[in-house]
């Protein structure tokens, strides 16, 4: 990742308004993440070994997990609160966390949210590392799964502007 550094913080203007910031969260911090989902009963954990981005209006309204694997990163936990839905905060968040990564950004998602990600520049992949393969396996035995795939997000610069 090239954009790795912990003070990295973007204003996003909303459409209602509201001006939020998007940030990586220092890595002490991950139990922050663990509470939000928690608060909105959500089954989403932040691994600790990842890159943890959130939004905040004060407290976090949403947030989401990248952790390394081969080839790329693993794009997991993205949760907007329901409060703030429907505004374009998970796309900018996604944006904002992907902008430095070189390489393969893959996610695991339910069909239902395909054009969501579609919408984000992500297409269904096939090719994917052992380790998510393995997973996605796994995944499938008990739910609709499919994997999606953003192919070297890494041109992709944050816009400060925002």
């Amino acid at each position: 990742m090239r954009s790795s550094g912990t003070g990295y913080n973007a204003r996003l203007a909303l459409s209602t308004g509201l001006t939020m910031h998007i940030k990586r969260l220092a890595a002490p911090l991950w139990p922050l993440l663990n509470k939000f989902y928690r608060s909105h009963n959500s089954s989403m954990k932040a691994l600790k070994g990842g890159q943890l981005w959130v939004a905040r209006d004060g407290e976090i309204v949403a947030g989401l997990c990248l952790t390394p694997v081969v080839g790329g990163q693993w794009l997991t936990g993205v949760f907007v609160d329901p409060a703030y839905r429907g505004q374009g905060l998970a796309a900018r968040l996604v944006q904002q966390a992907v902008a430095g990564v070189d390489g393969t950004v893959w996610l695991l998602c339910h069909p239902d949210l395909e054009t969501l990600y579609q919408r984000m520049g992500f297409s269904q992949d096939t090719v994917l590392p052992q380790s998510l393969s393995e997973r996605l396996v796994r995944y499938k035995r008990n739910k609709p799964m499919i994997a999606m795939g953003l192919k070297s997000p890494g041109w992709l610069a944050p816009d400060s502007s925002v």
